[in-house]
């Protein structure tokens, strides 16, 4: 479901048909099928147990929180819920694939028939989910670390993986960017995922196809891989489209392939022939029983699960009087939200948390690199900075300037055990930093005075009628002040003076 204003790629006579087939590693305290943690980042070949290498003889058991995750990410992209389904054993040979086949699910997906809906810059879209199963991730090959052999790690061999398979309903990289952005976010609010694409805890597939406008029927499909980043995916389908189109011009024809992303030469590279269902021989798992949910379980689950980005968002702008935009962002990811209305808690003012979020929080997770769990204030000590700008202890710039001092203090802290920089008074320390605005006439007066005095001229202009001097005025007794004059003090004091 779309508007008119849908964006489609830039050719007249051509569109792009796109699927995505997403892997999200679980965060399970154990794989799959197999009692082992799997940690990244571990020495490699060191989070194994002799079902992890295939030895004859182990039994797989299935890890109830693998279950778990994968019916959350199914409630919450409004999935059907399979009340049975069973495992199935996908055949092939490589080398970090120890058993010769990897558990997974193929006629009964624990999942199906969901949506998720993506925003676009001018328009709304629902993109269909074939399918959400569960499988087991395959080892990892490294071809870096050794420059006349391939190395095996098995560490990752067994976790735990959800597929989540898109219906052909993407027609633009854009499209597809925000797609997969958006399950990255359904992921972190349900906390089954940290989606970090870098270290390959979630990971993307694409199926491109063009063909001619109007045309129902689909082209010939590659599929693409290798994809590291959310903008690599983007840049990447938008590559092959064009790739494609190109091809189809000149008089050739496009041949079903596996296609490598080359993230350096901005080009993709043939890996091999593209592989059917049928070529991996699907057949029940032997060893593992049918997958059986009740509704009373099921109930649990939904009804366990967390206010959801979209569901919130709206909230958001509800209930703190925000601007859409500023919701979309406080509500982007979930740790975010949680910050904030934590802060508006602490603090009892949701506008002034929202701009302290929005321009302070935000521009130094950005400047430093830090996630929101790396900041080092906590929503208490925030809501201190927040009340002295409301009570007229401090300014606006000293309100900035008393914020990335505590900030500055409290990650030199992190760094240093023996610092004293936490458990500070905020409120002294703006007096120690002379931050403190001045609000009692008496004290305010002198600098006053001592403007008029100083800028006879500009008196003059102003009793004239250039009443817009008041700028200036006000300008030249912050300055003289060293900008701890309360401003409205000092405007009333200025005009019963002029006047």
């Amino acid at each position: 479901m779309s508007s008119d204003k849908e964006a489609t790629i830039d050719h007249p006579d051509f569109e792009a048909v796109i699927g995505l087939e997403v892997h999200a590693q679980l965060q399970t305290k154990t794989k799959a099928f197999a009692a082992v943690e799997s940690e990244y980042g571990e020495a490699p070949n060191t989070q194994l147990t002799p079902l992890c290498l295939g030895h004859p003889g182990t039994l797989p058991q299935v890890n109830e929180e693998l279950i778990h995750y994968t019916v959350k990410m199914g409630l919450a992209t409004g999935c059907d819920i399979a009340k049975r389904s069973i495992f199935a054993r996908k055949n092939y040979f490589y080398p970090d694939l120890p058993k010769g086949y990897q558990i997974s699910q193929y006629e009964t997906p624990i999942c199906f028939d969901g949506e998720i809906e993506i925003t676009l810059p001018t328009y709304k879209k629902r993109i269909g989910l074939t399918r959400i199963h569960m499988e087991e991730d395959s080892g990892k090959s490294l071809h870096d670390q050794d420059p006349y052999h391939s190395l095996i790690d098995l560490n990752r061999a067994g976790s735990s993986l959800i597929e989540i398979v898109s219906e052909p309903d993407i027609r633009t990289p854009q499209e597809a960017y925000a797609y997969l952005t958006r399950i990255r976010q359904i992921v972190q609010y349900l906390d089954i995922c940290d989606g970090n694409m870098e270290e390959g805890s979630l990971r993307c597939d694409a199926n491109v196809s063009v063909r001619p406008r109007g045309q129902k029927a689909f082209g010939t499909r590659t599929e693409l891989k290798n994809m590291n980043s959310f903008r690599n995916v983007e840049k990447a389908i938008q590559y092959e489209i064009d790739r494609q189109i190109a091809l189809i011009q000149d008089g050739g024809e496009v041949m079903q392939e596996t296609l490598l992303w080359d993230p350096n030469a901005m080009t993709t590279r043939s890996m091999r022939s593209k592989e059917e269902a049928h070529d991996y021989r699907y057949f029940p798992e032997p060893d593992l029983p049918p997958i059986v949910l009740d509704e009373a379980w099921l109930h649990s689950v939904k009804i366990a699960l967390p206010e959801l980005p979209d569901v919130r968002r709206a909230r958001f702008i509800e209930q703190y009087s925000l601007g859409i935009d500023d919701a979309m962002t406080l509500t982007d990811q979930r740790a975010l939200a949680d910050y904030f209305e934590s802060l508006v808690e602490a603090s009892g003012d949701a506008k002034a948390s929202s701009a302290m979020v929005l321009s302070n929080v935000l521009r130094v997770l950005n400047e430093r690199g830090w996630s929101i769990e790396q900041f080092p204030l906590t929503s208490s000590e925030l809501a201190q900075i927040i009340a002295l700008k409301r009570d007229g202890k401090v300014n606006s710039s000293a309100q900035t300037t008393l914020f990335m001092e505590l900030v500055n203090r409290a990650a030199n802290s992190a760094l240093d055990p023996t610092s004293k920089a936490k458990g500070v008074n905020i409120e002294d320390l703006a007096k120690e930093l002379d931050l403190i605005q001045v609000s009692d006439d008496s004290e305010i007066e002198p600098f006053v005075d001592q403007v008029i005095a100083q800028h006879p001229e500009e008196v003059a202009r102003y009793k004239e009628g250039k009443t817009a001097l008041m700028g200036f005025f006000m300008g030249q007794v912050m300055k003289v002040s060293r900008g701890q004059a309360n401003p409205e003090l000092a405007q009333s004091l200025l005009r019963k003076k002029l006047d």
